[in-house]
C-alpha cells in the first residue's frame, strides 16, 4: 500500500500494523487504512444528482415490471442465480449460468468446484431474504451468510461466519503486505468498532437518497473488509437486501453484478480513491448508473418474458391443452430448465401427467431435450434461457 496516497485523507486514519506473514515466513511492520465514520450528508454534483435520481425512477419501473408478472416470486430464482454467475466472476470465480441453471439436477460430488461455490452465493442470499423479514440488517444477520459464502471452499478458515481474527490486505500474496494494494482496518477494537458505526449508520434516518446512501454503505463495507473472504459477494448482497427493506423493491431482482463484472478494475478504483481522497461523486455516480442501466434492462427482460408467455399461451390455446401443461408452462420463467420428475414435484401432481406435458411443449417448440440421455434428462426452455444469458 503506497502510504502517503492516504496519509492527508479526510476519509480516514492511519494505524500502526505489525506481524508474522506464515506464507512468507517473515515479520512484518507496516500501515492499515482505518475510514471514518460515514458522514449524513455528502457533496455531490449536480450531474450526479441527476443520475442517482434517474436510477431511482428506473428501479422504481423494474419493480412495477415485475408486478405485472402473473406470479413475480418465479422471476426471483433466475434473477438470484445470474446475480450470483457473475457476483462470482468478479471475484474470479467462473461458471456458466446454464451449468448454475442445471446444477439443481445433478448430485453435488458431480458439481464443479466453482459451482459449488456459486451456489453458495444463491444459498446465502435466499436465507438473507427470509431473515431480514423479521431481522434488520445487522451484523448478527450478515456474519452466518458469509460462513455459509465460504463453505467448503478454499476461502473457509478457521473465522468463518464471525469477524475476521487477522490482518488481511489486498494485493499478490507472494509480494507481502508492503506491496499491497490496500491494508484495511486490523482485527480487534478497530475493525469491531467500524463494523457497530456501519451498521448503526445504514439504520440512520438522514436526508441521504436511498441509492446514495446505499452507495456509501457499500464503500465503508468493502473498505472495512470486515471478513476473512467473500466480503464482495457479500457486500454486493447487502445491496440487494437494503433495496428489499426500505421497500424499493418487492422483489431482489435487480442484478447489478454483471454490469460491474466488465468494469472491475473501475470500480475497485473508485472505491480506493474515495479512501484516498474523501470525494465520494464519482463513486456515488459509478453506482447510480450500474444501477440505472440493470434496472433498465431487467425492464427490457420482463417485457420480452411476457410477451413469451402470452406466445406460449396462444400455443397452448390452440391445441386446447387443459391442465398441468399450463401450469408448467407458466412456471418455465422461474424453471427455465426442468426435469420430468421435477416437474411432477413442483406442481404435486403424478410422473405421468407431468412427462406427458413436458412433452407436448416438446412438440410446439417451448421445450427442448438437453442431454440426449434415455434417463435423467433435462429440458430447456431457450427462449427464456437466452433472456437471462443476454449480456
Amino acid at each position: 500500500m503506497q502510504v502517503e496516497d492516504f496519509r492527508s485523507s479526510p476519509a480516514g486514519r492511519l494505524v500502526p500494523v505489525s506481524g508474522h506473514d506464515a506464507y512468507l515466513r517473515r515479520d512484518y511492520r507496516h500501515w492499515a487504512f482505518v475510514p471514518h465514520p460515514l458522514p449524513t450528508d455528502v457533496t455531490l454534483s449536480m450531474a450526479t444528482h441527476k443520475i442517482a435520481n434517474e436510477a431511482s425512477m428506473s428501479v422504481g419501473r423494474l419493480d412495477f415490471a415485475v408486478k405485472r408478472l402473473p406470479d413475480p416470486k418465479l422471476l426471483v430464482r433466475p434473477a438470484l442465480r445470474r446475480e450470483a454467475q457473475s457476483t462470482s466472476a468478479l471475484e474470479g470465480t467462473y461458471a456458466t449460468l446454464d451449468e448454475i441453471l442445471e446444477a439443481d439436477y445433478v448430485d453435488e460430488a458431480n458439481r464443479r468446484a466453482e459451482v459449488r461455490e456459486v451456489l453458495n452465493y444463491v444459498r446465502a442470499a435466499e436465507t438473507a431474504l427470509r431473515t431480514i423479514k423479521e431481522k434488520p440488517i445487522c451484523l448478527n444477520v450478515i456474519a452466518p451468510l458469509q460462513g455459509i459464502l465460504v463453505r467448503g471452499t478454499r476461502g473457509q478458515s478457521f473465522d468463518s461466519g464471525r469477524l475476521r481474527e487477522t490482518t488481511v490486505y489486498i494485493g499478490e500474496r507472494g509480494l507481502g503486505i508492503e506491496a499491497s494494494r490496500f491494508v484495511p482496518p486490523p482485527a480487534g477494537d478497530e475493525l469491531i468498532m467500524g463494523m457497530s458505526e456501519w451498521e448503526k449508520w445504514i439504520h440512520l434516518d438522514d436526508d441521504l437518497p436511498l441509492l446514495v446512501k446505499i452507495a456509501l454503505a457499500h464503500y465503508q463495507f468493502e473498505t472495512l473488509h470486515p471478513f476473512s473472504d467473500g466480503n464482495g459477494r457479500l457486500g454486493r448482497l447487502i445491496i440487494a437486501l437494503q433495496l428489499v427493506s426500505a421497500g424499493a423493491m418487492t422483489y431482489p431482482v435487480l442484478n447489478i453484478s454483471p454490469w460491474l463484472e466488465p468494469r472491475k478494475e473501475e470500480y475497485k478504483d473508485l472505491l480506493l480513491a474515495v479512501s484516498k481522497t474523501g470525494d465520494f461523486d464519482a463513486w456515488v455516480a459509478f453506482f447510480c448508473e450500474a444501477v440505472r442501466y440493470q434496472a433498465e434492462d431487467g425492464v427490457t427482460r420482463v417485457e420480452e418474458s411476457l410477451e413469451y408467455q402470452a406466445e406460449v399461451r396462444q400455443k397452448l390455446s390452440d391445441i386446447r391443452a387443459r391442465g398441468v401443461v399450463n401450469n408448467i408452462a407458466e412456471s418455465l420463467l422461474g424453471y427455465p430448465v426442468i426435469t420430468k420428475s421435477f416437474a411432477a414435484e413442483l406442481h404435486n401432481v403424478t410422473y405421468p401427467p407431468a412427462s406427458n406435458a413436458i412433452e407436448t411443449l416438446v412438440k410446439l417448440g417451448v421445450l427442448r431435450e438437453s442431454t440426449g440421455q434415455q434417463y435423467g434428462r433435462v429440458y430447456v426452455c431457450d427462449r427464456i434461457r437466452d433472456i437471462l444469458n443476454r449480456r
